[in-house]
């Protein structure tokens, strides 16, 4: 869950720049410390929400994995958020809570995530940046890093879900996409965004 919709930056448009990847391959002296920044943010953000489910299932079971997800993930990334002046979020093509759905530009970035896939990058290496205008004309630094499909996300992510599970995910999630995927799908991404200064 975002803790505030990237649709607060407005719309973002991208200045004339394709869609191509950024940094994955770069030796890390020619990687810009915005994505080294950046990387440790997803990092802080994927350990600490990987915790608390790891908890919640370890002491409840899938289910309680759920309520982690729908209760805490959001308040994880607006307190990271707030820590470094960014927004801090997740999104993908299938989405669960509405208010993940991606942006323009994140769309686009999903889908060439899924491109790089079909080539044979590894999903674990996909990520991508780029500054670009806000809709009042302000640079803002974008980052996308893709998340795996693990095999524990299949519980509640996969293509046979428990009654239980489907249960509760129906009663938060009326309108769930984010179900049959298989381990090594692209599940989604970690989204970042800053305004530059």
């Amino acid at each position: 869950m975002r803790a505030v919709s990237i649709s607060t930056l407005g719309a973002m448009l991208v200045v004339g720049i394709a869609l191509v990847p950024r940094s994955s391959n770069a030796a890390p002296a020619d990687v810009p410390p915005e994505v080294i920044a950046s990387r440790e943010v997803v990092q802080k953000f994927s350990a600490t929400l990987k915790e608390a489910l790891q908890q919640a299932v370890q002491s409840g079971g899938p289910v309680n994995g759920i309520a982690v997800c729908h209760d805490k993930a959001g308040q994880i990334a607006t307190d990271l958020g707030q820590q470094l002046g960014m927004l801090v979020g997740r999104t993908g093509l299938k989405i669960r809570n509405p208010a993940n759905a991606p942006d323009n530009w994140e769309l686009a970035v999903l889908k060439q995530f899924e491109a790089r896939k079909a080539q044979g990058e590894p999903l674990d290496k996909l990520e991508f940046f780029d500054v670009i205008d806000d809709d009042q004309g302000k640079k803002t630094f974008r980052y996308m890093k893709a998340i795996p499909t693990a095999a524990q996300c299949l519980n509640c992510h996969g293509e046979s879900i428990s009654p239980e599970v489907d249960a509760k995910l129906k009663a938060l999630y009326p309108n769930d996409q984010a179900r049959g995927f298989k381990e090594g799908d692209l599940r989604g991404a970690f989204t970042l965004a800053k305004p530059v200064p």
